[in-house]
This record gives C-alpha cells, structure tokens and sequence, in this order.
C-alpha cells in the first residue's frame, strides 16, 4: 500500500458500502450535537456581543442588555416553532431551499440557496475564530497565533467529517454535552450564591467603560438595534436540523421537531442564564480595549471573554470549574463549525441533483460522507481566516445576514405551502380537526416570517457599512453563478438528446495507429486496430529525427508487417500538427466518414516514474477530441510496476469494480499472445509510447 492510501486510510478509514447507509442515521442524542451544536455555542459569545454593542455608549446603556436580550428569546423560540412545521411538512431535507423552490419558485429557491451558502461558510470561520479567541483567553501566550490555530483546527474537522455522519456525531457528542453541563451548571451555582447573598464579582466590574461618542434620541434606538442584530448570531444553525432531517433515524420528522424543541430550550436556557449572570456580576467589556479604563486611570491590558469572566466570578479564577467551562467552551464553539459540516454538503449534494451546482458534489465518498462538499467547505472558510486575521468582531459583521434571508425565504414558503393545501382537494382540508391544525401552522409560519423579515431589515440596516455589504455582494454573485451553472447543463442535456430511430453508422472508418517504435505496445496497438476491421488502417510516424524515422521504417519492413506505414515531415520538429492536418485532410475527403486514432501506451504504477516522460502525447490527445468525427483510442500496455500498483490496489478494496484501465479490454486480449498474464490492465498512471515516451494520465 502506498504512503498516500496509508495516510487516506488512517485518517479516514476503510469505504463503506452503499448498503451501509443506513447504519449511518442518526438517533436523536447523537443529532442534537451534529445538527445543534452551532445554536448551542452561540451562548459563550452572544451575550458578549449585545454588550459590546451597548459598550459604545458606556455603562448607561448596559441597562438595555437585559431587554435586548428577551427580544432575542422571543425571536429564537418562534423561529424554532416555526421551523418544526418545516420539518413535518418536508421530511425530505433541503430546508428553506425546497420550501422556497416548491413553494415560491426558482428564484426565490436559489436566493435562499445561496444565503444558506454563505452562511454556512460563515458559520466555520465564526465559530473556530471564536473558539480561538476563548482559547487565548485561557492561554494567552497563543494569541499572536490564532491564525494558525484556526487553520489547523478547521482541517481537523473537515477530517473527522470526512470519516462520515455518524463517526463524527460520535466525537462531538461529548464536549457538546459537556459544555451544556458545564454551562448549565455555573448559572446554577451562580445564581444559588446571589440567593445567598454572596453575589459573583467579575474582574472586570470594577472597569470603567467610555463611551465613543454621545448617544441620544434615534441614536439611542439605532445603537439598541444593533446590539439586537449582533445578539441574533443565538439564532444561527437553527434550519441545520431543517437540511437533515433525512440523516435522523425513522420517523425521521417526529425526530428531527423533538430534537428541535429540545435544542432551541437548552440554548434558550443557557442564553438567558449567561446574560443573567454577566449582569449580576458586573461584566464589563468594550469593543475597543482603549475604552475600559480602571479606577485608577490604567487601561485594561487584557479583555477576557463574557463566559470566561463569568465562570472565573463563579467558580473562582483558575480553579478546575473555570478551565473546565473554558475548555469546553473553545470545544463547542470550534464544533459548531460541524452544523455547517453536515448542512453545506447535504445542500450542496440537493443543489446539485437539481443542476445547480456541479455534479461532482452530489457524490458520496468513501465513507458515505458527500466528501467533495466538506472539502469546499473548509477551502472557503480557511480563505475567510485569513483575510480576515481570525477576527470575531471582523467576522460577526458579515454573519446572520444570510440565517435570517434563508428564514423569511422559508416561512413565507411554508404560509404559501399551508394555503395551497386548503384551497386543494387534500383530504387534511377536508377534516375540520386537520384543518384547525393547518390553520394554527400557518399562522406560526406567518408569525415567524413577519418576525424574521424586520429582524432582517434590522440587522442590513445595522450591519450593512460595517462589512455585511460583502454578503449583500456574495450572495448575487453565488445566485447567478448558479443559474448559469443550470443553464449550461441544460444546454448539455438538449446538445446530447437522441436523434429519433436508430444511430446512424459512418460511411466508412479509417483506423489510424500512431508508431513511433516497432515494439511491444505499438504490435498491440496495431493487433487491436485491425481486429475492429475497419475500412482502411495505416501506421503513422512523424519524422522528426531523420535517422530514428529510417529506423523505424526499416524495422517495419523486416516485421512484414503488411500494413501501410505513412510517414509525415515535420520540419520544426512538432508531431501534434502535422498529426492533426493529416487527420484534418482525411476528414475534408470524406465528411460523412470516421477516423479512429489507436495511441499506444504504457502504464506505469509510480508517481515519479510519470516524471521520467513528457506530455506530447497528451497534448495530442487533447487536440484530437477537439476534432469532429475523430475517436480517440488508447491501448495500454502494462509493465511490471503497474501490476504492483494492482496488487497493492487489490489490498485497499478487495473486489472492487475497476475503472476504465481496471477491465480486460479487447486491446489487451489482442496483446495476450506477446504478454501471457498482463491481460487485467491496473488502473494506475499511464505514459504514451510515442517517440518521446511522452505520458498521459490513465487513472
């Protein structure tokens, strides 16, 4: 086994058959950390983002903190009973994609597409950028690295994803129900000793905070405003269990509302007992360090998070219960990024059945996982870590813009799903009972799309010049990008269409063999083109070394070869023209005929042995299918090195059906008289046998 399929195999682990999808549904206490996790996590930093807001207004305005802080209560838990009328109604993923596309139409389909799109690339650079930042609030000699640990952080959840749905439910199961513990715990241990009478005191209560600039009259409204859109961010990764309810175990919609309900209580719990206690406690912070000055005029030289000042005022500073809420806090919000892990490629995977984005991502890998959507994924959150220097307060600006676009997208569906089934003949509308309970789902969706369409107004007028323009941008670009990429396959699909009756048959076939020595993959190269028996068949060389072409000749006369070798000029030494012309002017003689060009090569089973060859072939190759009424055949021929590549191979997946090279092929059965047991071509790299032993890739 080679190192690469040794290290793929470590960290990923052995394929999983298709039959085995099934062992990979989730139940619902492994689906509440793989879909929940994200909302979940959006405690440690939503309450420190309210506050940060209202820090721009110094400590008068922390008062509003509270308010600030029900409204997002109330916004959370309608969208969450919102969302289980979603998951009832279409128990077959997509989310707001679906709803929209069914309900609304294409274009409104693909806006929410797109910002769900966003948002989940959003959600992996947020969430491991703010578990970065709890993690040099522990351990502060690594915050000048932060770029790095996000980085490496986001790889090692995109491999843990990559060894499938279940596995990494499994890992994430624990430090998700950790920190709901350990967070659950401290508001209870810090709210029995304010009962006491033995109030928690953060380190910083004794701070003081300047504000930026006077605020009143509608300043004062836009700046609680904004501390509302920053504390929305709670509300991120609700519609995850939306997109996956097909990954739950059956019955999948009954799963997937419970572990809804359960999951918007739990984060509705410990929201509001972090804002609690960050009150009682006196946690101070500021947007900008510069404003959070000490009694005595000195300015703060760090500024720890909310729950870590929280949990450092009730357990005590650098005792086993603070560590322990640090740690699992950088945990859970560094798994957060895993909601997005599950629903951009299940979307993405949609996406691309319906033609919207490529193909390629709707394939499952080996582990059952859509592999190529996590690795997009990650390849575009890492972008963002960088540009953005793994900034929370740079990041948080661009999030939630597309949550609320995807919740008002979906909402509206669902009232428009709900009325279509009582103006139909649907027996549900006929049932008064069913139609009492039709009513009351419309109008929780109806109350959730006017709920989350201010929200969203809010949140661009807040936003918008702070850096939510780039999503305001990204999403019209990914909108039309997918419309195109639609566009294009149906253009393929109506170029590929089948004329009526039966295929018609070419005049004639010319069979042309490329020959650039008389040896072994060349005779089979021209064994195979005369047992297709077509029209006429010739050997073809170019001469660009007069000596080697005398060669070549005379050894083809000494064979009795009895076909025709025709030898082309090529005075400037380049065989991929004088190639084309010729089978340009065979074309131009007979356009109703077809010629079929056989290219000899040999397959070789190591990376570096490609090397040792160049890629004229190859080129030739590439020119060649650009050519119209022109087949391109490739005969390989094994050496020694390729059937070592296919034991090896045989190791990894015994039994498995190969590719194109894998099959005996009637190339190789004409070759068999001269290479007895090199008939079962391995699908390994493959160099032409052209003048120049140029390679092409066979894989």
């Amino acid at each position: 086994m080679r190192l690469t399929d040794r290290l793929k195999r470590g960290f990923v682990g052995r394929p999983l058959g298709s039959d085995k999808l099934g062992e990979t549904l989730l139940p619902k206490r492994i689906a509440l950390p793989v879909f929940g996790s994200d909302p979940l996590s959006s405690v440690a930093y939503a309450t420190e983002e309210i506050l940060l807001v209202l820090s721009l207004g110094g400590l008068a305005f922390y008062h509003l903190a509270p308010w600030v802080a029900a409204t997002v209560v109330v916004v959370l838990l309608t969208v969450v009973a919102s969302y289980r009328q979603n998951v009832r109604a279409y128990p077959t993923g997509g989310g707001a994609y679906e709803i929209a596309m069914t309900n609304l139409g294409p274009r409104v389909g693909l806006t929410a597409a797109s910002a769900l799109l966003v948002d989940y690339i959003l959600t992996v650079a947020v969430s491991v950028a703010a578990g970065v930042a709890n993690l040099t609030s522990a351990a502060t000699s690594l915050a000048g690295h932060k770029v790095l640990l996000a980085v490496v952080l986001i790889v090692v959840l995109t491999i843990v994803n990559l060894r499938g749905v279940r596995e990494s439910g499994t890992a994430f199961a624990v430090p998700t129900y950790g920190f709901v513990v350990g967070v659950l715990l401290m508001v209870a241990v810090g709210l029995l000793q304010t009962v006491v009478g033995h109030p928690p005191r953060a380190e910083s209560a004794s701070y003081q905070v300047h504000a930026e600039s006077a605020f009143g009259g509608l300043a004062t409204v836009f700046l609680a405003l904004r501390a509302f859109s920053s504390g929305c961010t709670a509300l991120t990764g609700v519609e995850a269990i939306s997109n996956g309810v097909p990954a739950f175990r059956p019955p999948k919609s009954r799963n997937a509302a419970t572990t809804l309900l359960a999951m918007g209580l739990i984060a509705v719990t410990m929201f509001s007992g972090v804002t609690i206690l960050a009150m009682i406690s006196h946690v101070h912070v500021a947007e900008n360090p510069a404003n959070l000055v000490g009694a005595n005029g000195a300015v703060a030289a760090t500024q720890r998070t909310v729950i870590a000042q929280v949990a450092a005022a009730v357990f005590g500073d650098g005792s086993f219960g603070f560590l322990y809420v640090a740690v699992v806090t950088a945990l859970i919000l560094v798994l957060a990024a895993n909601t997005a892990f599950n629903g951009f490629p299940v979307l993405g995977s949609i996406l691309a059945r319906d033609g919207y984005l490529p193909r390629q991502l709707h394939t499952r890998g080996d582990r059952l996982a859509f592999s190529n959507g996590i690795i997009t994924l990650a390849a575009l959150a890492v972008l963002l870590i960088v540009a953005f220097d793994a900034e929370v307060t740079r990041l948080i600006q661009l999030y939630i813009i597309g949550v609320f676009v995807s919740f008002v997208c979906s909402q509206t569906g669902m009232v428009r799903h709900w009325q279509d089934i009582l103006n139909s003949d649907h027996p549900d509308a006929v049932d008064p009972v069913l139609r009492r309970r039709i009513r009351r789902s419309q109008a929780i969706n109806f109350v959730g799309a006017c709920v989350t369409a201010v929200v969203l107004l809010v949140v661009l007028a807040t936003k918008f010049t702070r850096g939510a323009w780039i999503v305001c941008v990204a999403m019209p670009v990914i909108f039309v990008m997918m419309r195109a990429i639609h566009r294009h396959y149906d253009r393929v699909a109506q170029e590929l269409q089948p004329e009526p009756g039966p295929p018609t048959l070419p005049s004639r076939v010319h069979a042309v063999v490329l020959v650039s020595k008389i040896h072994e993959p060349t005779l089979r190269a021209l064994a195979y083109a005369k047992a297709t028996r077509p029209h006429t068949l010739v050997g073809l060389t170019v001469a660009v070394d007069p000596a080697e072409s005398g060669r070549v000749r005379q050894a083809w006369e000494e064979r009795a070869i009895g076909i025709d070798l025709v030898e082309l000029a090529s005075p400037y030494r380049e065989i991929t023209r004088p190639v084309l012309d010729y089978v340009a002017g065979i074309r131009r003689e007979s356009p109703r005929d077809v010629v079929a060009v056989f290219i000899p090569e040999y397959v070789v089973g190591h990376w570096w042995e490609q090397l040792l060859h160049n890629q004229s072939a190859l080129r030739l190759k590439a020119r060649l299918l650009f050519q119209p009424g022109v087949m391109v055949t490739s005969v390989p021929w094994q050496l020694v090195s390729s059937e070592q590549a296919g034991r090896r191979l045989d190791r990894i997946a015994p039994g498995a059906v190969r590719r194109a090279t894998g099959s005996a092929t009637p190339a190789q059965a004409a070759g068999r008289a001269g290479r007895a047991g090199r008939a079962a071509a391995q699908p390994s790299a493959a160099a032409p046998a052209d003048g120049t032993d140029a390679e092409a890739t066979r894989r």
